[in-house]
């Protein structure tokens, strides 16, 4: 283990001091500014290449801390590793290309689960539309999958930077299904909850499936900005509304009462009990803050509401200009009978999963 030695900026000495994305900022500074077009800060990078560009993004999955093996077969991690990386590609209005596969594993992982994780990849890989190109293996004390996914960037890559006062913010897919299945895979899936809805909930956590014609639809129809839901709605809103100096004021959230989704996450928090605040308490935090959903977020101009709407999504709110606000810099909440202020708030101001906190 390294000594802890405090650096000599006199900053944060421990990466649970400096925080995952302060890590991240600091890293990007010290490797110096990249080439273009575009570098470290959006969900994939955007690298020259002969033919035009190549989008490229990496993301690392380790048991006990993504997974766990008593929760997910070796299916689900792969089809979960190859999802959240393709839903980078397609976060940037991109198609994805390639994926590249590295693992870590003991000697003594089950041969069966390796060929279910290869199995996984495979299979979402194929419902992406690219295959599986090479990667590398090494024994390790713990599993970890690491993917790298390539993509093509259509003409002009959709970044978080973009958005502008005026735009809608809209969503494709759903939230909180993801951190609802998680309550049930950690506390138990409570007797009186609809097995069919329970169901639901655990696929998306073990093998969430983003939409990977989303990003290139809005991406021709003119939006400004893009994110894939990875981190928690308010928290990756909040990375788009840094990035585009501006703020995110979700007054739209009424939208989702009649999505079949929100359903599923509401009877799921009702029937872990607590009583009718708790449930929605737990149905703020899910939708609001909860991780790994890679459903796609951004913003557009009114003039590609028509599109949004036809393929199903959803206005959540608008892109004002920047103003303070409290929690999430750049994102505000606003009032919705689907939760209390106070809820909406609690949710604010923790909105998001950070690895270091």
């Amino acid at each position: 283990m390294p000594s802890d030695v405090r650096p000599p900026d006199g900053g944060p000495g421990t990466l649970g001091e400096l925080g995952e994305f302060g890590l991240i900022a600091r890293v990007a500074a010290r490797l110096g500014a990249p080439p273009p077009p575009v570098g470290p800060g959006d969900d994939a990078a955007v690298v020259a290449a002969p033919d035009g560009a190549l989008l490229a993004t990496t993301d690392l999955l380790v048991e006990g801390v993504h997974f766990r093996t008593d929760w997910s077969t070796g299916h689900d991690v792969g089809c979960k590793a190859a999802a959240q990386n393709l839903a980078d590609v397609t976060a940037m209005g991109g198609r994805p290309a390639a994926l590249l596969v590295g693992l870590v594993a003991p000697a003594a992982t089950p041969v069966a689960w390796l060929d279910g994780l290869a199995d996984g990849l495979r299979d979402e890989a194929a419902r992406g539309g690219c295959p599986v190109v090479g990667g590398d293996t090494v024994a390790g004390p713990v599993l970890m999958v690491s993917v790298t996914a390539l993509g093509h960037p259509g003409p002009r890559p959709v970044l978080r930077s973009g958005a502008r006062p005026g735009d809608a913010v809209v969503l494709l897919g759903s939230l909180g299904t993801s951190a609802a299945g998680l309550a049930l895979l950690a506390g138990g899936v409570p007797a009186g909850l609809d097995a069919g809805i329970a169901a639901r909930l655990l696929a998306a956590h073990r093998r969430p499936r983003p939409d990977y014609a989303a990003g290139p639809l809005l991406a021709a129809a003119g939006a400004t900005a893009l994110c894939d839901v990875s981190d928690g709605l308010v928290g990756d809103l909040g990375h788009l509304a840094r990035a585009g100096g501006v703020a995110v004021v979700l007054d739209g959230m009424a939208a989702l009462a009649d999505a079949p989704w929100l359903a599923d996450v509401a009877a799921a928090a009702h029937a872990l009990g607590g009583g009718a605040a708790a449930a929605a308490q737990l149905v703020a935090a899910w939708v609001l803050a909860g991780g790994e959903e890679h459903s796609l977020v951004g913003a557009v101009p009114p003039a590609a509401l028509p599109v949004v709407v036809a393929a199903g999504g959803r206005v959540l709110g608008r892109v004002a200009a920047a103003t303070s606000s409290p929690g999430a810099p750049g994102v505000t909440v606003g009032p919705t009978a689907l939760w209390s202020a106070a809820d909406a708030a609690a949710a604010v101001r923790r909105p998001g999963w950070d690895h270091f906190a």
